[in-house]
């Protein structure tokens, strides 16, 4: 038997076909304890049931990995495919889609990959790396927030400081909250700041003590000045408990990675470091058997190009369809990992110099460095710089030729 979900917001639609792709059954129920336990006694009633779904995670996909059916989960570009097959006038229903995905199972999911369930260490720190990312996208969004208001009645506060992710600077308009405030503190004031944040350094103290005396030239009129401070004064309190929780997300994200058995092999990757390296195993995984070679690999991060072709036309485009979270640790990686490998960085530049772009650049690297981890991940190894210097040797890698003594 073949079933399928389709997961509206308050309750999964339910289409089940039989082999020869007749609908035996067809129900909705609420998406509650309830609902769930009377989805229980229909598993039972249908053995060997096989569910296709729009997801891959989520409190669905648990309830069903949990009642003992396999899961199937669907692309959504599959997904619409499979809907337009049904219904080419493109109508659209939760109930279609329902019977399309449980016929599109019934038909192609010979050559579909089953879900298997995440081990409870790596989905836990999955989902603390990617809130860390996105409360990190927060941050930075009230940063910046936080620079317009202060050019528009405090210009001295920005040119004083250049990096705004500082939690010193938030903490500095928390202490003069205006020019006027700043300018009245006086010179002891501005010197006790700067000492107990340790930023009394010689090559700048001049220079920023010179910008505090001077915070009155371009002060804004005073209701301009009274209602953009409240705001400052409202995001870096904001920005500062923020950031203390962030703190708390990279412990636990620590912790959890250190106690994973792969964390030194991707603790070992050139540039991951603690940020990158729990990020990259999070998304990677623990199941040594869900990428069969390292194209599988490369093709879910994004990094593997879509080729077309048609006649004598033969293109290649950048892959949309992948997991983004995998994308941007990979992306990310690829460009760290220049300042630590030498090959990397004349790999990069070669196709800088062909003309691609930086991400184009970065891309083609982080390709190349998958198809090094997924060697390492396979056979349990850390990274052997030496070892990947044989391989380069071995098969007479480009990059020895541009440049012998980076490979």
């Amino acid at each position: 038997m073949v079933g399928t979900f389709r997961r509206a917001k308050d309750h999964p639609d339910v289409v089940i076909v039989d082999r020869a792709g007749q609908i035996v059954a067809q129900f909705a129920f609420p998406h509650s304890a309830e609902g769930w336990q009377r989805w229980r006694p229909c598993v039972q009633s249908y053995p060997a049931l096989g569910v296709a779904l729009e997801t891959s995670s989520g409190p669905a996909v648990e309830q069903l990995l949990e009642s003992g059916v396999t899961v199937f989960p669907l692309n959504p570009q599959s997904a619409k495919s499979y809907r337009e097959r049904k219904a080419p006038s493109g109508t659209k229903t939760d109930r279609l889609d329902a019977w399309s995905f449980a016929d599109g199972l019934r038909t192609d999911g010979h050559g579909w990959r089953p879900l298997a369930p995440l081990d409870p260490l790596v989905q836990e720190l999955r989902l603390l790396c990617r809130d860390e990312v996105e409360l990190t996208q927060q941050r930075t969004a009230l940063v910046n927030q936080i620079q317009q208001a202060l050019s528009e009645y405090y210009p001295a506060a920005l040119h004083a400081f250049a990096d705004w992710t500082a939690p010193y600077t938030w903490e500095f308009v928390r202490a003069f909250p205006t020019p006027q405030a700043l300018v009245k503190a006086g010179r002891r004031r501005w010197e006790n700041f700067l000492h107990s944040h340790k930023l009394y350094r010689p090559q700048t103290v001049d220079a920023r003590l010179e910008v505090f005396a001077k915070a009155n030239e371009l002060a804004a009129s005073p209701g301009i000045t009274r209602a953009k401070s409240r705001l400052v004064l409202t995001l870096a309190a904001t920005l500062l408990a923020l950031e203390k929780h962030l703190e708390q997300y990279r412990q636990a994200i620590a912790q959890l990675f250190a106690e994973h058995p792969d964390h030194q092999l991707f603790g070992s990757l050139p540039g991951a470091g603690e940020k990158l390296a729990p990020r990259l195993l999070s998304e990677v995984g623990q199941d040594r058997h869900l990428f069969d070679d390292p194209q599988g690999l490369q093709c879910v991060a994004g990094t593997a190009p879509v080729s077309s072709q048609s006649g004598q036309v033969d293109r290649a485009r950048i892959r949309w369809h992948c997991n983004k979270h995998l994308r941007y640790a990979v992306h990310l990686w690829a460009d760290c990992s220049r300042k630590y490998c030498a090959w990397a960085q004349a790999y990069y530049q070669a196709h800088r110099e062909k003309g691609n772009s930086h991400a184009s650049a970065l891309r083609r690297l982080g390709n190349r460095w998958l198809k090094i981890l997924w060697t390492m991940w396979q056979e349990g190894q850390t990274y052997d710089s030496e070892r990947h210097a044989r391989n380069q040797q071995k098969h007479g890698s480009w990059l020895l030729q541009l440049h012998p003594a980076k490979a």
